[in-house]
């Protein structure tokens, strides 16, 4: 019999697509803060380099937690083959001396 913690997570799961969905076509579009939008001129070429800017300091900033854990795990991962095959390595060479 499922608990009541699953039914929740259940139905949430469900949900969260959906009032994301709600929340875009409502909101249509979604704007910067009020400084930042008032101090960006679009239709200005430098103000576009600044937006352009903005907009790639974001991506950095949100692609900079995938990437640590990415290369922390791919360490985590190469030393342990390493030690692995080591430790392989070494049992063949006890081998032979036997």
């Amino acid at each position: 019999m499922p608990s009541e913690d699953s039914s929740v997570i259940r139905r949430l799961s469900t949900l969260a697509p959906l009032i994301v969905v709600l929340a875009v076509l409502v909101c249509g579009e979604v704007l910067a803060c009020p400084t930042c939008k008032d101090a960006v001129n679009t239709s200005d070429p430098d103000g576009l380099n600044v937006a352009r800017g903005y907009f790639y300091s974001i991506l950095l900033m949100l692609a900079m937690p995938f990437t640590l854990v990415a290369s922390f795990g791919a360490y985590v991962w190469r030393e342990t083959r390493r030690q692995k095959a080591g430790s392989a390595h070494a049992d063949d060479q006890s081998r032979i001396e036997a």
